[in-house]
């Protein structure tokens, strides 16, 4: 009987985790220092690795790859980030599309969906919900002299690391634009 009980309790928490957390169903990434479609090839082939890829097209004359992930799989953009400079390019500017399900953003504009850590330049003491289009603008996501202005925005060291103190456990915080 207290096997079923356990059951039912893991399987209760597993169920109200999966409603609040986010989805990323899709992302558009504009790679910097790509010279020819061996490079984007290369780049393809380094973001196809990740297990929640499930399709990629490639622009090759403005350097885009428009990205649709898997639904049943965790999406981690800073997995995204790394398979694109291990493939020798940066990442100049990132969009991606959240589905939020009663994200409450405070009155600073920080918010949090199971594990993840938001804060929203420009966003505030709001309820979202559905599909958003954000822009992360964390560093190496978009380039060196955006970065500089935006920090100038946020003006945390969270912005500066990506990472701060949430309920007293260092996390990682993603800053994004809606």
């Amino acid at each position: 009987m207290k096997t079923i009980q356990y059951f039912s309790i893991f399987f209760i928490l597993l169920m109200v985790g999966k409603v609040s957390a986010q989805q990323i169903s899709s992302a558009e990434l504009q790679v910097t220092g790509l010279t020819c479609s061996m490079c984007s090839q290369a780049t393809e082939k380094s973001l196809r690795s990740l297990d929640f890829v499930e399709n990629i097209k490639a622009d090759l004359n403005k350097n885009l790859f428009e990205i649709s992930f898997k639904k049943d799989k965790a999406v981690n953009i800073d997995l995204i980030r790394k398979k694109v400079q291990d493939a020798g390019f940066s990442i100049g500017n990132m969009t991606a599309m959240f589905s939020f399900n009663n994200l409450k953003v405070n009155e600073n504009g920080q918010a949090a969906a199971g594990t993840a850590a938001y804060q929203f330049l420009n966003a505030r003491d709001k309820t979202l919900n559905g599909e958003v289009k954000v822009s992360v603008v964390d560093k190496n996501f978009i380039s060196g002299p955006a970065f500089k202005q935006k920090a100038a925005q946020f003006k945390s060291e969270s912005y500066a690391s990506g990472y701060g103190m949430v309920n007293g456990k260092k996390t990682r915080i993603y800053h994004l634009s809606i």
